[in-house]
């Protein structure tokens, strides 16, 4: 049983996972509610189901980029619940997960998956991915995560080449700028292999293929030391309250 925690991006989101499958998943998009929602949806996820702590063999967290609040959030509970329970810490890449989860529910599609994380304005976090090789291998990095500043004719050189599904909230604050060329694709361009409309939204339930896999490789994380990657060095603004200085 894995014990899954999702906090990168705007939705607050826990599930439970066994042998790669969810077994259920509570989320909250309530402002702050990564610091005022998370230990309460662990325990009620836990209760629901009827686990205790005890049964869970390790916990994964969403290790960003992302929401440089909700990551540490998340981290610092992941943390605690492994070293409290002496179980093995693993961590997702969000672009990483955002990509494979988009080729497990389109396996047609050939082009590149270019998952966007909203990081304010008009800059995103961003990557590049294609199909995988191999029993693990489910997407291929082949531009590595970096914070773009999104204008016309950014992915020019990419989108020429072939095909890219833009994903994430960042792809929709972007859409109008990326659009225009013929081979920009976006979530309502196509349907599943169920026939619906295809959506996404990075949820905790979208680690679970990858979590179930390193655990069985043993390919966990040192609890004193793991830090998410944030991308980006926090800055703190000056307050603009009146009377604080």
């Amino acid at each position: 049983m894995i014990l899954l925690i999702e906090s990168a991006t705007q939705i607050c989101s826990v599930a439970l996972s066994h042998k790669g499958v969810v077994l259920q998943e509570m989320h909250s998009d309530e402002p702050n509610a990564h610091s005022a929602r998370m230990a309460t949806l662990v325990e009620q996820l836990m209760e629901s189901q009827g686990v205790r702590f005890a049964d869970l063999q390790a916990v994964c967290v969403s290790s960003g980029p992302g929401s440089y609040t909700g990551l540490r959030i998340g981290v610092s509970a992941a943390k605690g619940y492994c070293y409290a329970l002496q179980i093995p810490l693993l961590s997702a890449p969000t672009l990483q997960v955002m990509a494979a989860n988009a080729y497990q529910q389109l396996p047609n599609y050939d082009g590149l998956v270019c998952p966007m994380i909203d990081a304010r304005r008009m800059e995103c976090y961003t990557a590049f991915f294609q199909k995988g090789h191999g029993p693990e291998a489910t997407v291929e990095e082949i531009r590595p995560v970096q914070a773009d500043i999104i204008e016309a004719g950014i992915y020019d050189d990419w989108l020429n080449q072939r095909e890219i599904l833009f994903i994430g909230d960042g792809a929709e604050k972007t859409r109008k700028i990326l659009s225009s060329h013929p081979n920009a694709r976006y979530q309502n361009d196509y349907a599943t292999a169920e026939g619906s409309p295809f959506r996404y939204q990075m949820t905790a339930a979208g680690m679970a293929l990858m979590a179930e896999a390193q655990l069985q490789n043993g390919k966990e994380e040192d609890v004193a030391y793991f830090e998410p990657f944030y991308l980006k060095d926090f800055v703190a603004k000056k307050s603009v309250v009146r009377g604080l200085k």
